[in-house]
């Protein structure tokens, strides 16, 4: 027998005991932090302090350069999953993703 046997064998088990009554549901809790905004001058202060030219720092974020002028101009402003990316980058934790490597 496999460990994948035995663990979905025993998962299967503990769900049934549930449905029973016999048993307690494991759950897990996540709590999501708010959203955090940045201004027009964050995002180019964040850039810099990246080191990242406007063309790297669009690349980073998966959208055009002419939307990195936007956003540091504050004609347009980022949306949440763009926010946690800056998020990300402004803690300094930009390497910890997959898609960073170090060159």
């Amino acid at each position: 027998m496999s460990s994948l046997f035995d663990d979905l064998q025993e998962g299967l088990q503990e769900a049934i005991a549930y449905e029973k009554g016999l048993g307690k549901a494991k759950t897990t809790t996540y709590v999501i932090e708010p959203v955090k905004k940045y201004s027009n001058e964050e995002i180019k202060e964040i850039r810099n302090r990246a080191g990242m030219t406007q063309s790297v720092f669009a690349n980073y974020m998966g959208i055009s350069k002419k939307t990195v002028e936007a956003w540091e101009l504050g004609r347009t402003h980022p949306t949440g999953p763009a926010y946690r990316l800056l998020e990300i980058l402004d803690e300094g934790r930009a390497e910890s993703l997959s898609f960073i490597k170090r060159g």
